[in-house]
């Protein structure tokens, strides 16, 4: 038997550095410990990401944010926990007060769309609306008294058919009548009004 014996020799054997070795020096300045654990954990942090925010663009920037938290802030301790659980934790609650903050924004934006505030009318826009009130005005005084007050308390006080009845002391059924002849009548001044112009 014949054994050949290498005469190159053997590189020691060295043992991987420990996360919490690597984190030390992170936070001593040294980058090459953050590629390391870069390496050793985006893919974890970034699967974590993009299961809970469901899209590449937040979850590589909520990865990157991740990994700027642990190089910027001296929170992880190792005494509580391993660096994979530290970032887990850290991932989970930056991703939930991301999604936090999008149900906020979308809220104020779903509400700000559906009661816009209103714009300060434009002086011509004065101008005309001065106009409208103007040749309502000059309509309403052309019907009866009743009319006038039932349309009056309607449109103006914003009272219902019910409460003018009890107010003037007549049947609904006679308000109702009042309230549709004044808006016949309104509306035929209206319309003449308008022709002339």
């Amino acid at each position: 038997m014949n054994m050949r014996v290498s005469s190159s020799p053997i590189a020691p054997v060295i043992p991987p550095i420990t996360d919490t070795a690597l984190v030390m020096q992170l936070w001593q300045g040294d980058l090459n410990a953050l590629g390391v654990l870069y390496d050793r954990y985006s893919s974890l942090v970034y699967t974590l990401a993009l299961r809970s925010l469901g899209n590449v663009a937040s979850a590589e920037d909520l990865t990157q944010d991740v990994f700027l938290t642990l190089m910027n802030s001296r929170t992880y301790d190792p005494d509580r926990g391993s660096l994979s659980s530290y970032l887990s934790l850290l991932t989970r609650s930056r991703a939930i007060d991301r999604l936090r903050a999008q149900s906020t924004q979308h809220k104020y934006l779903n509400q700000w769309q559906r009661h816009p505030q209103p714009a300060e009318p434009s002086p011509m826009e004065h101008a005309s609306q001065q106009e409208r009130h103007t040749l309502v005005r000059e309509a309403l005084d052309q019907l009866s008294q009743q009319q006038r007050q039932v349309l009056e308390l309607s449109y103006y006080q914003g009272q219902s058919q019910t409460e003018i009845a009890a107010q003037l002391g007549v049947p609904l059924g006679t308000v109702k009548s009042w309230a549709r002849r004044g808006l016949l009548r309104l509306r035929s001044h209206l319309e003449n009004q308008l022709n002339e112009e």
